[in-house]
């Protein structure tokens, strides 16, 4: 628009004319914004708030006498307020590239006034606080027209031919030589060392891979032995397992045929001996009851007989007394005594029979149980005869021929 100027945000626009600026400046200050002008009547100029350089080298003299060739670069710009806008403007607005000429000039003043203080070793070892120092004594000088430092860097300090500094490094850089030799010799050391290492593990990894390799190749001749036995094994296996189930098969064979000739030859045989065992021990039962019936049927028989022969055998003894002469003195008494004596007779021959036969006289002969009658007849006779003899000698009745 007609009149409206703005100014750029590194720069500050000063108006002239009309009004008096801030402090009874000539000039009014316009930062950030924009402002109409009237043309012919008001003048408009712009001055830079941008970042300035200047750069500083001078030979200055240390406290010790050596000169030294100093080089330094600052950085500085106009203040942002409108005290150092307006100090600024009244100085270097015509000629704005008068601030860095004017920034060294003033920097190489106060940097050759605080070196000659110092010694060459404070100034080489401090280089941070001759910078501050600098700083500090120019900004009260660079306040007054309107600038500010942003920074000061020592770049280079060179004593030219002179040597000093190079005599006084001497020993750092012998010591730093020293030091980098070492440095070296351990780097070597350390060199051979990671290459013997390296070796070492080279030889250790050939090593390992030659174990691996044989002991693959052990496998692998291992397999293919087992593989080219593996035929004759299993077929040596299968004819195991074919003799054991053969071996089985005849064990069980031959356990069957065990069990098929005690069931078809010592069964049957076990059982007819004790089919005749039980028969022998009926057979003899059955001839111990025939043998025992007939015992008793033999002693039933005998006294069956004798009781039949009894009356014959008093008979036969009262026969022999037939043709005695007999005469009884007392009567129906003396008769009767010697029928009981015949009785008697006839009872004790039968007991004596019975007990031949039943075995209590063993070792007498047969023909006296034969003649047994005979030989009771006659001792019948005799104790008869001597009865009679006794009666008729006691009493004089009987009279016996």
């Amino acid at each position: 628009m007609f009149g409206y100027r703005v100014p750029a945000p590194d720069e500050a626009m000063l108006i002239s004319g009309g009004r008096r600026g801030l402090g009874g400046a000539p000039f009014r200050v316009v930062t950030g914004h924009g402002k109409f002008v009237i043309p012919f009547f008001r003048k408009t100029r712009f001055l830079t708030l941008s970042m300035c350089e200047s750069e500083v080298t001078e030979t200055c003299v240390t406290r010790q006498g050596i000169a030294l060739h100093v080089r330094a670069v600052i950085a500085f710009k106009v203040g942002n307020d409108h005290e150092s806008i307006i100090n600024a403007g009244q100085r270097f607005l015509s000629d704005q590239d008068q601030m860095s000429v004017l920034t060294g000039r003033i920097f190489a003043g106060h940097l050759r006034a605080i070196i000659g203080s110092m010694t060459v070793e404070e100034i080489v070892t401090e280089r941070q606080k001759l910078a501050a120092e600098v700083l500090d004594t120019s900004k009260t000088e660079m306040a007054k027209i309107g600038l500010i430092v942003d920074s000061l860097q020592i770049q280079s300090i060179d004593d030219g031919d002179a040597g000093y500094i190079d005599a006084m490094s001497a020993p750092h850089k012998a010591a730093i030589q020293r030091q980098a030799q070492i440095a070296q010799a351990q780097a070597t050391q350390a060199s051979v060392e990671a290459e013997q290492e390296a070796a070492r593990k080279q030889a250790e990894y050939s090593r390992q891979t030659a174990i691996v390799k044989a002991e693959y190749s052990a496998e692998v001749d291992r397999a293919q032995a087992q593989a080219a036995q593996a035929g004759p094994l299993a077929q040596a296996h299968a004819q195991q397992e074919v003799l054991a189930a053969q071996t089985d098969l005849a064990l069980r064979q031959a356990k069957l045929r065990q069990q098929q000739l005690v069931a078809e030859i010592v069964k049957p045989a076990e059982a007819e001996a004790e089919r005749i065992r039980v028969l022998a021990a009926a057979d003899a039962q059955r001839m111990k009851i025939q043998a025992e019936a007939a015992a008793s049927y033999d002693r039933v028989a005998l006294d069956r007989m004798l009781i039949d022969q009894l009356p014959q055998i008093v008979k036969e003894a009262a026969g022999g007394l037939a043709g005695a002469n007999v005469n009884v003195l007392n009567g129906a008494d003396g008769l009767g005594e010697i029928a009981a004596g015949l009785v008697s007779q006839g009872l004790t021959i039968l007991d004596s029979v019975r007990q031949n036969l039943n075995g209590q006289d063993p070792a007498a002969p047969r023909s006296e149980e034969g003649n047994g009658f005979l030989q009771l007849h006659a001792n019948n006779e005799t104790t008869a005869s001597k009865e009679n003899k006794e009666k008729r000698t006691d009493n004089g009745s009987v009279d016996l021929d």
